[in-house]
């Protein structure tokens, strides 16, 4: 159902709420709200929903996906219809991210991280291996993902020493080529360590790097188990 809300946003528009300002006006600032510590600005969801909720000061008409983009960066979530009976239902901006990024191409939150627990020496051998031969590779970390909706998988962190198109397209060949030595049916995702929106590259910043140029090889990820967000920053427990 969350989901199919989720869908139906990044599909369509909403009435965001100004409080200061005209649309489209240097000086135009969308209302804010403060639900348990997080951020979020009120929108409503039609016209009709508009009129219900008497406010009486401008208003924006913006498309779900713009908007999105637009509030997950500011780490605001977005706030819809609070002016309905129980309060309306607040989208975090972690399910924001997922919107202007796209709703299939990350998991949904939110998720479980932790340690690896099943032994891959082989496979960690070899990733660092062609780690070792991609010049453009920094470190690697290692994190087990559990999202709500689909299947689990085994998370690669990439630092770089530089972003551009050759670095993006040497990492894209290493993982290729180590996937060879993966177990059968080991679902891999590569992540940027340098992003900073990403819950699970947030989980990798603290933990210690598997392969580190500078430090030499660390040890094979070792059995371990947390959960992240811890409960769930940006995934506020939600009123329905």
């Amino acid at each position: 159902m969350y989901e199919a809300l989720l869908r139906a946003l990044a599909d369509g528009q909403v009435w965001m709420l100004l409080w200061h300002g005209q649309p489209g006006s240097p000086d135009a600032q969308y209302g804010n709200m403060d639900v348990g510590g997080y951020g979020y600005a009120p929108c409503v969801t039609s016209a009709q929903e508009l009129a219900a909720s008497g406010w009486n000061r401008a208003h924006e008409l913006v498309t779900g996906r713009e908007v999105a983009a637009e509030l997950y960066r500011e780490r605001y979530g977005l706030w819809l219809n609070p002016h309905a009976p129980g309060g309306g239902v607040g989208v975090p901006w972690l399910d924001l991210r997922r919107i202007a990024c796209g709703l299939d191409r990350l998991p949904a939150g939110p998720l479980q991280i932790s340690e690896p627990t099943v032994q891959m020496p082989q496979f960690y051998a070899a990733l660092s291996q062609h780690a070792q031969h991609t010049p453009a590779v920094r470190t690697l970390c290692v994190a087990w993902v559990r999202p709500t909706l689909g299947e689990p998988f085994l998370a690669i962190g990439v630092g770089l020493y530089e972003t551009g198109p050759h670095a993006v397209e040497a990492v894209q060949t290493m993982m290729r080529q180590a996937a060879a030595a993966a177990p059968d049916g080991l679902a891999l995702s590569t992540v940027s360590l340098a992003d900073e929106f990403d819950p699970v590259a947030m989980w990798m910043r603290a933990a210690r790097p598997f392969y580190d140029r500078a430090a030499g090889q660390a040890p094979a990820p070792s059995a371990g188990s947390a959960a992240w967000p811890p409960p769930t920053p940006g995934w506020p427990q939600r009123p329905y």
